[in-house]
């Protein structure tokens, strides 16, 4: 089984999701999205496309300039795509295209109609209907072209709670998808723990990453990666990644692949030299420690405010057992004193953004879910100027996974990236490396099975 067999979901997918749409659409209404486009990035070279996570989500069709339109009347349901139409000259240059003779069948849609005929075209389909499901400002583009169609409904409706809730809940496809978007993104620090050494430069070890997610058909990251040495890792998007690795130095590397349009999200730290000074010890453990116990507690029922509360108290604690805080537990937690080391939440939802869509309660009490995918990430920063004893300045750690909520607790879809301490020292992350590699799915491609020879 190839791998671009495996990122594929069937097509029945999309039109189950539409489906589901319908169901919640009020009757003679229509729900219209639009596609992403390219953007210049300078003169006549553009960004890399990448479609829009929800405008995939129902369709996916992976071009730009496009539109799905959803009608509901009292007695039928239809889906019509607008798309760009065939042009030989500009496939020449740019690349081929769908066309709209065979978008009906390659997008299993109703009709398909030129995007350059959406001003006429939408207000015939929808000329009876009386509400719409638009989300304004998303996409200037489409929003220019519904505007140039000079419709008028009674009432405009916001499809985003809708669209998001779905999206929420992940199918056995989407999780087969974001299993594997958490193995590469493993491969990927499993492969700078084993580069990894002092001197190199931080986009040295960001580019051995990207590599290896690449070679495993993982085109691009999911997000800019973070490759954070010694203080720049208490800066928590730290993005330059231009510095060297220096000795005695601990790197935190923040970095996920997107694969088939998921993403995986790991975060791992560990020594530049493979060997740990006892400052940097106690605090890995201690967010170690809490990290596990979080996972103990990110289960269908619970909430991500129950882990969190519990992994404030592990850190004031231990924070205080180590003099870096003083004072009365409850009291420094009331006071939220472990906010200047510990200043971002505990995990977010995960999937086709990595920082997906889904509601939250304001102070994240919603209860897990099964088929939920959540990042569970617990971080403890102490920089360089904080008032601390001195051998704990400069460092940060953070330790993240993806966990998927399951009838029978969790299951950690980034288990394979090493994170205890005697894993992640010397040599012995290349050991657990020669051990993956024996233990891959079967179905898995020779190169990927081979990935560690």
């Amino acid at each position: 089984m190839d791998l671009a067999y495996m990122a594929a979901l069937p097509q029945e997918e999309f039109t189950e999701r539409r489906q589901k749409v319908f169901a919640q659409m009020q009757p003679n209404s229509a729900l219209l999205l639009f596609s992403e486009i390219e953007k210049r990035r300078n003169n006549d070279c553009d960004f890399p496309f990448r479609q829009d996570s929800y405008f995939w989500y129902l369709t996916g069709f992976n071009e730009p300039n496009a539109a799905l339109l959803l009608i509901k009347t009292e007695d039928a349901e239809k889906a019509v795509v607008f798309l760009r139409p065939r042009d030989p000259f500009l496939e020449t240059w740019n690349g081929r295209r769908l066309g709209v003779e065979r978008a009906p069948q390659k997008l299993n849609v109703d009709e398909a109609y030129s995007i350059d005929d959406f001003k006429t075209e939408f207000p015939k389909l929808t000329e009876k209907l009386t509400a719409l499901y638009h989300v304004a400002d998303r996409h200037p583009w489409g929003d220019k072209l519904l505007a140039e169609s000079a419709v008028k409904f009674y009432a405009v409706f916001d499809w985003q709670p809708m669209l998001s809730e779905m999206r929420l809940i992940k199918s056995s496809n989407e999780i087969r998808l974001m299993q594997q978007a958490g193995q590469i993104t493993a491969f990927g620090h499993i492969k700078a723990m084993q580069v990894t050494r002092p001197n190199r430069f931080e986009y040295e070890i960001e580019s051995e990453i990207l590599y290896e997610f690449n070679r495993h058909g993982a085109k691009f990251p999911s997000y800019n990666s973070i490759i954070a040495g010694g203080d720049n890792a208490c800066i928590l998007h730290y993005t330059e990644n231009d510095q060297p690795l220096k000795d005695g130095d601990l790197v935190l590397i923040d970095a996920g692949c997107e694969f088939a349009m998921y993403a995986g999200d790991i975060t791992r730290t560990f020594p530049v030299n493979g060997k740990f000074t006892q400052p940097q010890r106690e605090i890995y453990e201690l967010v170690l420690k809490a990290q596990k116990r979080a996972i103990e507690l990110l289960v269908p029922g619970n909430s991500i405010k129950l882990a969190n509360d519990e992994v404030i108290r592990i850190k004031t604690q231990g924070l205080m057992d180590l003099g870096i805080l003083k004072g009365d537990v409850d009291k420094l937690i009331e006071e939220k004193a472990y906010r200047q080391f510990y200043m971002h939440g505990l995990g977010h939802w995960l999937g086709l953004d990595v920082h997906d869509v889904g509601r939250y309660d304001d102070d994240r009490s919603r209860k897990l879910e099964v088929g939920m995918i959540i990042t569970v990430e617990p971080g403890i920063y102490i920089s360089e100027e904080a008032d601390v004893p001195a051998q704990y300045k400069g460092i940060g750690v953070r330790i993240e996974d993806n966990l998927l909520m399951t009838e029978y607790g969790n299951k950690n879809l980034t288990a394979a990236a090493p994170k205890e301490i005697d894993d992640i020292i010397d040599n012995a992350v290349d050991v657990i490396a020669q051990s993956l590699k024996a233990s891959l799915h079967p179905h898995m491609n020779e190169d990927f099975a081979n990935c560690f020879v």
